[in-house]
């Protein structure tokens, strides 16, 4: 079994390392090959996994680091998509920009998320090709930012062989779960949305929804994050339990204020932290275990700050960050994939997906990329059929999917005014004459954004 993982020297690899190598993996994996066009960044990552301790263990895989694409994918059975093209430095003009014309700039919300889904569809789609020549047999599950876009456009290529997976759901879930006092696979549950964009509307428990008691308790509601960070009294009014990142649609112009009234935006930070890191680490590579989890540490403290009141940024309750785990999730898809071993799941797949039903979301063409639970087996993916949606939440859900298929047409066909017709028409863009300088200004500050126009 070989695992090939794009972005090979990204921060989160110890991680995925650290759930293969685990005594509770099912899944034998022999071989994981970490691909990044940066070299040094891959022999950062190497000195973490030497001095973890994880390839020591009987049944780790074995790493190396690959610095060429189509020979990393030969013989590949699944392939983690985690790039981030244009860095952390694209992520700054990414904010910058919007904040520069009084929109939000965030990496996957809005403006932000459409400049990097514009610079890295090209990428996405390469890689995409790349795998179906190599290795058109594998999996491709897909971290790549932001995420149902991109997912969305790998599929024009690979099709149903590539599955979207976030860690936000999967905190959500947990975290409801932890707070009720219940075991998540005891539960059933309604979960819908776009990615980043979603909400948990039951859950229930030898057939009793267990959803109303967690929102009509402020002490339990205390344990979620995202009620804390958007609102108790708005969760019980639209009486479901949001994305986290719902925070900055529902608190646009409080989140607007303060990320520019900080001292630094989140990318800057990560552009910092970052840099440091790997600098560090090649510097001490036999601190490089010890270097990582200070690093890491200082990363999930830090996280959404702008959510949080000034006083309490600097750190996150430890029931907060636990709540994360994609990496366990994407081990869980590639057991049930493997070992026929069901598991439940939500996970961003084709609307048209389904066959219970046409489709998911009867109001988006069977082509959008949507986020539900899914049952994976040794058969496939299988998305779950879902309650409809109705009302504000279909609204947000179809004119933010509507703006997502605007930008993957802007980036295939180099059409810049179907680009200009996305941001403008995204709910958190308030002017159409804004849109068009928020554009113009990412294609002047970002090459690989003005490339995708260029006929």
């Amino acid at each position: 079994m070989k695992l090939v993982i794009i972005g090979g020297g990204g921060f989160r690899v110890p991680q995925v390392i650290e759930v293969l190598s685990s005594p509770e993996a099912k899944l034998r994996v022999d071989e994981v090959v970490l691909y990044d066009v940066d070299c040094a960044r891959t022999d950062a990552i190497m000195a973490v996994l030497r001095g973890s301790g994880f390839l020591d263990r009987s049944i780790s895989p074995s790493v190396s680091a690959c610095c060429n694409l189509s020979e990393a994918l030969i013989n590949a059975d699944f392939v983690f998509s985690a790039m981030r093209i244009g860095g952390t430095c694209g992520r700054i003009t990414d904010e910058r920009v919007g904040l520069g014309h009084g929109v939000l700039g965030q990496e996957t919300v809005g403006v932000g998320g459409y400049a990097y889904a514009l610079r890295t569809i090209p990428a996405a789609l390469e890689l995409a090709r790349t795998i179906k020549k190599v290795a058109p047999e594998s999996w491709t599950i897909n971290f790549t930012n932001p995420a149902g876009i991109i997912t969305q456009a790998m599929r024009k290529i690979l099709g149903h062989k590539v599955i979207g997976i976030c860690d936000t759901p999967i905190g959500l879930m947990r975290r409801a779960c932890a707070a009720l006092g219940v075991n998540q696979e005891d539960v059933q549950f309604d979960y819908v949305g776009l990615n980043h964009l979603g909400w948990l509307r039951t859950l229930v428990k030898d057939g009793e929804d267990l959803l109303p008691r967690l929102l009509a308790d402020d002490e339990l509601l205390d344990y979620m994050e995202e009620a804390r960070t958007i609102g108790g009294d708005w969760i019980r009014a639209i009486g479901k339990l949001p994305n986290e990142y719902l925070y900055y649609y529902y608190l646009n112009r409080e989140s607007l204020s303060r990320i520019k009234n900080g001292a630094q935006t989140r990318g800057e930070f990560l552009n910092s932290q970052q840099s440091g890191f790997y600098r560090d680490v090649l510097k001490n590579p036999q601190k490089a275990w010890q270097l990582w989890n200070q690093y890491h540490n200082e990363r999930e403290a830090t996280y959404m700050a702008e959510s949080r009141d000034p006083d309490k940024r600097a750190g996150r309750r430890a029931e907060d960050i636990a709540g994360g785990g994609y990496q366990e999730v994407a081990l869980g898809i590639m057991e049930a994939l493997t070992l026929d071993t069901p598991a439940r799941m939500i996970l961003n797949v084709g609307n048209g997906d389904c066959v219970e039903t046409p489709l998911l979301i009867p109001e988006l063409n069977a082509q959008a990329v949507v986020e539900v639970p899914c049952w994976v087996d040794g058969s496939g993916v299988h998305p779950q059929k879902v309650a409809p949606v109705t009302g504000a939440e279909l609204g947000l859900i179809t004119s933010v999917k509507a703006c997502e298929e605007l930008v993957i047409d802007a980036a295939m066909e180099g059409d810049k005014t179907k680009a200009w017709r996305a941001f403008a028409s995204h709910p958190l863009v308030d002017s159409v004459l804004v849109a068009r300088k928020l554009l113009n200004d990412y294609c002047e500050k970002n090459p690989l954004i003005a490339k995708v126009f260029k006929s």
